[in-house]
């Protein structure tokens, strides 16, 4: 083979061709958005394609995610991912995926603070802000002395309504009132 045909077999597949000494060019190749049947496009070159319960991401022919419909961690953080490295705009994925705008911005930022690993860690909640161990032990006190909840809201300076939601989350419990049963009739 001459010297010519190498070099055009190498710029066919995008590999150094010189043609000075010392300069080295490369070639760009295209890859032809060919997406399978039923894919939405996020981009030119990415889609998305939901079938048999799983959502698949493709960048042309090649599958590059996969997660299940409801897995909503995995797309926060795979969407998230696509995002911090410049492959799609949030424009794109509230377009496509239907999502407000702030979501996208708390995914991406929960990514960016926490990583991967922050999407999977369980949330954070307060704890309680007025019953709390010490006064659900005061109150259930009140509750076995024979107090009602009214009384109890009022003793120890909460709603009455706390003291309720407490009882019917079984949080706390009305005393038992013993009914005296009248003495049974002496047999004759």
């Amino acid at each position: 083979m001459s010297v010519a045909g190498r070099i055009l077999t190498c710029a066919r597949f995008g590999w150094p061709v010189r043609r000075k000494p010392g300069i080295v060019r490369r070639m760009s190749q295209l890859q032809l958005p060919v997406f399978p049947e039923g894919t939405t496009l996020l981009t030119p070159e990415l889609g998305v394609c939901g079938r048999d319960g799983r959502v698949t991401y493709f960048y042309g022919t090649l599958q590059v995610f996969s997660h299940g419909a409801k897995d909503v961690k995995s797309f926060r953080l795979f969407t998230s991912q696509l995002y911090v490295e410049g492959k799609v705009t949030q424009a794109d994925l509230v377009r496509v995926f239907g999502v407000s705008p702030i979501s996208v911005k708390r995914a991406v930022k929960l990514y960016q603070v926490q990583g991967p690993g922050g999407f999977w860690q369980p949330r954070h909640l307060r704890g309680p802000a007025v019953l709390t161990p010490a006064v659900l032990e005061q109150a259930q006190g009140l509750l076995d002395e024979g107090g009602s909840p009214s009384d109890v809201a009022r003793q120890l300076s909460l709603k009455y309504d706390t003291v309720q939601k407490a009882i019917r989350a079984r949080r706390l419990h009305r005393s038992v009132k013993k009914k005296m049963r009248p003495p049974k009739p002496a047999p004759r």
